[in-house]
């Protein structure tokens, strides 16, 4: 005897083969039809957030640790601005859907955080398409630009060559520690974390911690030393600065942009 178990459309038992609907009485027409119905259902459940949380909001227990959200899907005027700007004027950011779209070949101007921040914990979700390039930088002081320590956000098959350019990297100064679980995703989301705890930096992908260092030990110094960023004073030490989203010519997406303060 066939046996299931779970709810299907009109309490119909799932397809089975030609035999088994006979057996059942069910019809094959009628199975297509459920089976249709079915996947709509779940089409729609999922794409709404039902199935895996809604985009660009905070669970109870997200709240109750202290994150905040710095998009909520709608404004991002509210937690962000252009570098030396008051307000975002740049077209070449968009928000379409509850998703923060930066624009191929628009110009933008990079984004930054109203405030600054010292320890703290950013989590981002991010999508390119192939040979996409992009980057999220922290520690910016807005009086030097948009210079800070950037988390690489990249198509990593046409960067094989250069360990330091690859996503995750301390941009051009540190390579990541560990050889990746998966492999970039792309045209599909990314979910990264960045975590500034006094001195300690951690980077993470997907889950997996792929770089952590210490704001002006020996190893990170040498490494500005060797990079384009020696000519700036301090670089690689800590300060408290901005969060920076870069305006690149490649088309990004952004989504579930969170921080919490560690204190």
């Amino acid at each position: 005897r066939a046996h299931w178990s779970g709810w299907t459309p009109d309490n119909n038992p799932p397809c089975l083969g030609p035999r088994m609907l006979a057996h059942h009485g069910q019809s094959p027409y009628k199975c297509r039809m459920s089976s249709i119905r079915y996947f709509l259902l779940v089409l729609t459940l999922s794409t709404t957030g039902v199935f895996g949380g809604a985009i660009n909001t905070l669970t109870p227990a997200e709240k109750k640790a202290g994150w905040q959200l710095l998009f909520d899907g709608k404004d991002i005027q509210k937690h962000w601005r252009n570098i030396k700007q008051k307000e975002i004027t740049g077209k070449g950011w968009v928000v379409r859907e509850g998703v923060l779209i930066k624009q191929q070949g628009v110009p933008a101007g990079n984004l930054i955080t109203r405030r600054t921040w010292t320890d703290y914990e950013f989590s981002w979700e991010w999508k390119l398409g192939p040979k996409g390039n992009n980057g999220i930088k922290y520690m910016v002081l807005e009086k030097r630009g948009a210079i800070g320590h950037e988390y690489q956000m990249i198509d990593d098959r046409h960067w094989k060559q250069k360990p330091m350019s690859q996503t995750g990297t301390f941009y051009v100064v540190l390579p990541r520690e560990v050889k990746l679980t998966e492999p970039v995703r792309i045209d599909k989301w990314n979910q990264s974390r960045i975590k500034v705890e006094g001195k300690k930096v951690e980077h993470w992908l997907n889950g997996q911690k792929i770089l952590t260092y210490t704001l002006g030990s020996d190893r990170v110094l040498e490494g500005v030393a060797k990079s384009k960023f020696k000519k700036f004073p301090g670089f690689g030490k800590k300060v408290t600065g901005h969060i920076l989203i870069t305006d690149h010519k490649d088309e990004c997406s952004f989504r579930n942009l969170k921080i919490r303060e560690l204190k």
